[in-house]
């Protein structure tokens, strides 16, 4: 004997209720997630944004130059400079701080970047070695006593060399072989070409004060 209540001709309005009620939920949804995208922190600061979270779009003057670019809160600035920026002078060796192969100046200071978070250096003038050279291509004075001397072999390490002797001689720039081998003391070379280097950076000293 059939149940009243529950025939097989509500089956078909049973469904399509269902139905309708699922999209509903799922258009709810959308509406929810598009007002969030829309409405969420933003790089312009209309929107607070929580205790302890870090702004995503920041702007960097690199080279003389602002750029504004999006940076995850962990991010390094070797990786910013690198696959953001397209600045791929600076070399990733080591990745942990010991090869000095990232070497960049931050306010004319050189720091391994693959150890500095990119968000730390806003408001910051960094300097990779696509910047050393002025505009019209003419080289640093430590870039031509590398070009003089042929200083190095692979050369992976030698933009790493050139921003720490650089950074290096704006504090003491009439240095010893002695004193300037201790102020790149920072930086290896796969190489071991260690004699060739000083030599380069040593005439890249000369250079400096003739400059």
């Amino acid at each position: 004997m059939e149940d009243p209540k529950h025939t097989t001709d509500d089956a078909p309005v049973l469904n399509s209720t269902r139905r309708n009620f699922i999209k509903g939920v799922i258009a709810a949804g959308a509406a929810v997630s598009s007002a969030n995208y829309l409405f969420r922190t933003n790089a312009l600061g209309q929107t607070a944004g929580a205790p302890g979270s870090v702004e995503r779009l920041v702007t960097l003057t690199v080279n003389g130059q602002e750029r504004r670019v999006d940076v995850m809160k962990q991010e390094t600035l070797a990786q910013t400079l690198r696959y953001k920026l397209g600045l791929t002078g600076t070399k990733i060796g080591c990745d942990r701080a010991e090869c000095g192969a990232c070497t960049v100046l931050v306010d004319d200071v050189p720091h391994y970047s693959c150890s500095v978070l990119t968000h730390t250096v806003r408001g910051k003038h960094i300097v990779t070695i696509e910047g050393l050279a002025s505009a019209d291509g003419t080289l640093s004075p430590v870039q031509r006593g590398v070009v003089d001397e042929q200083g190095f072999q692979c050369a992976f390490c030698m933009p790493g060399f050139v921003m720490a002797a650089t950074g290096y001689l704006k504090t003491n720039p009439n240095p010893t072989r002695a004193e300037l081998a201790h102020g790149v003391s920072g930086n290896l070379c796969r190489c071991q070409d260690y004699d060739k280097i000083l030599t380069a950076l040593m005439k890249g000293a000369e250079h400096m004060r003739g400059a």
